[in-house]
């Protein structure tokens, strides 16, 4: 798939080894039958957004291949982070967590079903997301949003935007 077209998935963590637990996340999309690792960014370090009173944050993106449909995707997506050790039930939105896998671009789809909004709905607002994906697919657009690369100048623009 190009870059203008790929499927997207963040990763961010924020405790216990982060860069570790990334890295286990990607070799467990890696060994998924029906996912091919295109391409992974580097390594980002960010400030929490939102619940500002945690550990800083870890973040990448993979670009990945797949004939997976978006929903049955983030079931695969919970079932790793469920295998790596989160457990979402107790936790609060926005807190600290051992890992986090978001499905932030399909393509050019846009869908909008329960459990399964793609493009991501924070996506446009997070520098943590837009860095690590413009790194690696430089001219992605957001589907009904425009230019990935316009939506991280703004917020560079409003440093208070990154982080609240």
């Amino acid at each position: 798939m190009s870059a203008d077209g790929g499927v997207f998935i963040g990763l961010g963590a924020n405790l216990g080894d982060r860069a570790d637990t990334i890295a286990r996340a990607v070799e467990c999309l890696r060994a998924q039958p029906d996912i091919e690792i295109v391409r992974v960014s580097t390594l980002h370090r960010t400030a929490p957004w939102r619940v500002l009173d945690q550990p800083e944050f870890l973040n990448a993106v993979v670009e990945i291949a797949t004939q997976l449909p978006p929903a049955k995707l983030v079931l695969r997506l919970l079932t790793i982070e469920r295998e790596l050790g989160r457990e979402r039930a107790d936790a609060a939105r926005w807190s600290a967590r051992i890992i986090d896998l978001d499905l932030l671009l399909f393509g050019d789809r846009i869908v909008d079903e329960p459990g399964c909004r793609v493009p991501h709905p924070h996506l446009h607002e997070r520098e943590f997301a837009l860095r690590p994906l413009l790194e690696i697919a430089p001219s992605v657009v957001i589907p009904g949003r425009g230019s990935a690369s316009d939506w991280l100048d703004q917020l560079e623009s409003k440093p208070e935007a990154a982080t609240a």
